[in-house]
């Protein structure tokens, strides 16, 4: 059986650098997949959004942004939305079992993404599954693969955890002109309806260093020059 969800897709402009323009984005409506997939065991949940009618001209990044509802899932390492994999392709399938025949129409800067670790449910763990130092974790999460082993604990594995309110920013290698047909494929391991409740943004910019951290750097820089200014002796 298949369970449509809406997810809203919201502007990303507050995440562009220094002369950016705001970012065009869409709505787009993900249905589930029949089956599931994944490792061993394979409970990953697949889910497609058609997104060839979005209203973009092309794309450019993808911000998966996690409900913060504290509800579905495991705790600890294991809260929030568990991605296993993302990829956009212009096959269409229906079924999960068959998420190894999708060839991917863009190339995804999994080493770059940008990832906003949301919080963990008691008991914490010293960090979120699938991280390293803050991010993601390319060797455990492997994020272009639908391989998962769904397993809150030891023998986890292929996948990331983002926490709750956790947010996850991934830019394509380079832009992807909108075409007909164009799909895009997001794996919720577990498959316990986390994907349903979150938010996916994809926008036509891609995402950069966000622009309240770059003003307040330029602003500790004009405070100094002026401290400078004000230390100078005069002639």
């Amino acid at each position: 059986m298949s369970r449509a969800s809406s997810l809203a897709c919201l502007a990303a402009g507050a995440m562009l650098g220094f002369g950016g323009m705001a970012a065009q984005a869409a709505t787009v409506t993900f249905t589930q997949l029949a089956g599931v997939t994944g490792g061993s065991p394979a409970a990953t949940a697949v889910f497609r959004a058609d997104l060839s009618g979005v209203g973009l001209g092309q794309i450019a990044s993808i911000v998966i942004q996690d409900s913060n509802s504290g509800i579905g899932g495991a705790g600890g390492q294991f809260s929030g939305f568990d991605l296993d994999a993302v990829v956009i392709s212009t096959v269409l399938i229906t079924d999960a079992a068959d998420i190894a025949l999708l060839t991917p129409a863009a190339v995804l800067d999994i080493a770059g993404s940008i990832l906003v670790a949301g919080t963990q449910r008691a008991p914490a763990d010293p960090a979120l599954f699938g991280t390293s130092g803050g991010q993601v974790d390319n060797a455990v999460a492997t994020l272009t693969a639908f391989d998962g082993d769904s397993i809150a604990g030891p023998g986890a594995d292929g996948f990331v955890s983002l926490g709750d309110g956790g947010r996850l920013s991934i830019n394509l290698v380079a832009p992807l002109p909108v075409s007909t047909p164009l799909y895009l494929y997001i794996g919720e391991v577990g498959d316990n309806g986390e994907v349903a409740d979150g938010t996916v943004t994809l926008s036509s910019d891609p995402v950069r260093v966000s622009e309240p951290v770059s003003l307040a750097l330029l602003g500790i820089g004009i405070a100094g020059l002026a401290a400078v200014r004000r230390r100078r002796p005069t002639a």
